[in-house]
């Protein structure tokens, strides 16, 4: 054999070790372990921009971010199942956390960033979240992450049959945070999702054969996600109490919230309350107050949807 076919062979062994370690290095066969419990971060104030495309397109964001607080941990919230959505459709913000816990961002650092056209916003600290983590060690390790980590979480998550969303990804030096709240999600959701929301709710409505009667016109639900968004930050912990209810995927696409939820509660109660009202009333004052009130019970049916 030729000294240079030698040569050849010996630098391609060679580059394949290293390849491998690096490889290694960078988490291929690491452990990951899903758990559900108290979040890796707290209470989190971040600067970021919204984008609605791919999310292999989100590097371009992480750099812009990167290159403007180069020492600050970075985060990527992905709304969308691209196993569902579309690409073009996938809703993501992407950014840096400026402040975590009762600690105040720096001003200049925060101005620089809303130069740059990067908005601001606070995520909550919840009690309850799906999370994991991976290594940060080179620039193949959010790759290996996003191939490795997500099959573990959607596998957890449906197997527990558990409502969480939407996704983080926290980047601090060494480590990837990954987790999905199980409470208060709509609190979670940047302001630009809500237009985005709307606009795709008009388009499936301008394509559905089936008219449902303001079925979309309050609806909430991320299109193709299923996912829930509470109506206000305010009134958020109420809602978590429904985003916490398991959901079991039926495989559709389409399931954007054509339910009777949003007040059927208060309208059961007042029909309760009007039909209590009502035997009270029958018992106090005898047949005449009941011929009365025969146009209130039958007002009562119609608030219900009873007719």
């Amino acid at each position: 054999m030729p000294d240079w076919v030698s040569l050849c062979v010996l630098i391609s062994l060679l580059s394949l070790l290293i390849v491998a370690g690096l490889l290694l290095y960078s988490g291929l066969l690491c452990d990951i372990t899903v758990q559900t419990g108290c979040p890796p971060v707290k209470k989190i104030t971040f600067a970021y921009k919204f984008k609605e495309g791919s999310y292999k397109d989100c590097g371009q964001l992480f750099k812009e971010s990167h290159c403007i607080g180069p020492g600050l941990p970075h985060i990527g919230v992905f709304y969308d199942d691209p196993r569902k959505v579309p690409g073009a459709q996938c809703r993501y913000a992407v950014g840096s956390i400026l402040s975590e816990g009762e600690n105040e961002a720096d001003g200049e650092l925060l101005k620089r960033y809303e130069t740059s056209g990067f908005n601001v916003f606070s995520f909550p600290e919840v009690t309850h979240v799906v999370t994991t983590s991976f290594p940060n060690r080179t620039f193949l390790s959010m790759l290996l992450a996003v191939l490795r980590v997500y099959p573990r979480l959607n596998h957890y998550i449906k197997e527990r049959r558990l409502c969480a969303h939407p996704f983080l990804e926290i980047y601090r030096k060494g480590q990837i945070q990954f987790m999905a709240p199980l409470a208060r999600q709509g609190d979670f959701y940047v302001p630009e999702v809500r237009p985005v929301e709307r606009r795709l709710s008009e388009q499936d409505e301008s394509h559905s054969d089936t008219d449902v009667s303001g079925a979309d016109s309050n609806s909430e639900y991320s299109s193709g996600s299923g996912v829930l968004l509470s109506d206000s930050r305010e009134t958020s912990l109420a809602a978590s109490s429904v985003h916490s209810v398991p959901v079991q995927d039926k495989g559709k696409r389409n399931y954007r919230g054509r339910s009777s939820g949003g007040s059927s509660f208060k309208e059961l109660d007042w029909e309760q309350t009007g039909g209590r009202q009502d035997e009270r009333d029958e018992q106090l004052h005898g047949d005449n107050q009941k011929s009365l009130e025969a146009p209130t019970q039958e007002w009562w049916g119609v608030v219900g949807g009873e007719e």
